[in-house]
């Protein structure tokens, strides 16, 4: 069950606009990158649902959460369909991120109060998004849609909440272009974890890239 309830995860994410999007097979580098990006202010964190048994580290990382980064809310990433949400969900899953838009994971979210954040390319799927109750869609991926797409939606729909995810970096030119153009959020994921500073297990320099993109985000 998730340890925060749906109006919390997403007072985290209007506190702290930046949602790092990460997968790794090993349990233990997982649990020390969602420490580091804790560190640096980070409290919504999204681990992908991308490798054979990603659901095992996933339960290894909500435990470790819960007890070294006890104000992060851990959600899951790469959803297409009800069963694995809800597989994720009964492992304390905090909120549901998709690459797609599916209304049957969102009658499974619903259902727990869970929030599912699915992955729009067009108006017409953000509007059917927003019918079924999702307060944020994501609009994916960023960097083919652009920030003219976010600004052109904004303006005869300005209610809708966005996460940006594909192509964000942690640069103060590319962060100040999205939130300019009206994007409320924003998913990180390769830009924000090199995999030679991973390998090097340099958290210090993840803590310190969050820490330096959300001041630029703010």
């Amino acid at each position: 069950m998730a340890r925060f309830k749906k109006i919390e995860v997403l007072c985290k994410m209007d506190a702290a606009p930046m949602v790092p999007v990460f997968y790794h097979a090993d349990a233990a580098t997982a649990c020390a990158v969602v420490k580091a990006c804790y560190e640096g202010g980070v409290r919504c964190f999204e681990f992908t649902n991308r490798g054979d048994f990603a659901h095992e580290v996933f339960e290894a990382v909500v435990k470790f959460a819960a007890k070294e980064c006890p104000d992060m809310a851990v959600g899951v990433g790469s959803v297409v369909e009800p069963g694995t949400a809800s597989l994720y969900m009964q492992l304390g899953a905090c909120f549901v991120v998709g690459p797609l838009f599916n209304p049957e994971v969102a009658r499974v979210c619903n259902r727990r109060q869970v929030p599912y954040i699915p992955g729009c390319g067009t108006v017409s799927e953000i509007g059917a998004a927003q019918e079924v109750g999702c307060e944020v869609c994501k609009v994916f991926p960023g960097d083919v849609l652009g920030t003219k797409f976010v600004k052109g939606l904004k303006a005869p729909m300005p209610w809708s909440k966005i996460m940006v995810t594909g192509g964000v970096e942690p640069t103060e030119d590319n962060l100040r272009g999205w939130m300019a153009a009206g994007a409320d959020y924003v998913g990180m994921g390769s830009k924000l974890f090199p995999k030679d500073k991973v390998a090097a297990g340099d958290w210090a320099y993840v803590t310190e890239k969050c820490r330096e993109a959300l001041g630029y985000i703010r």
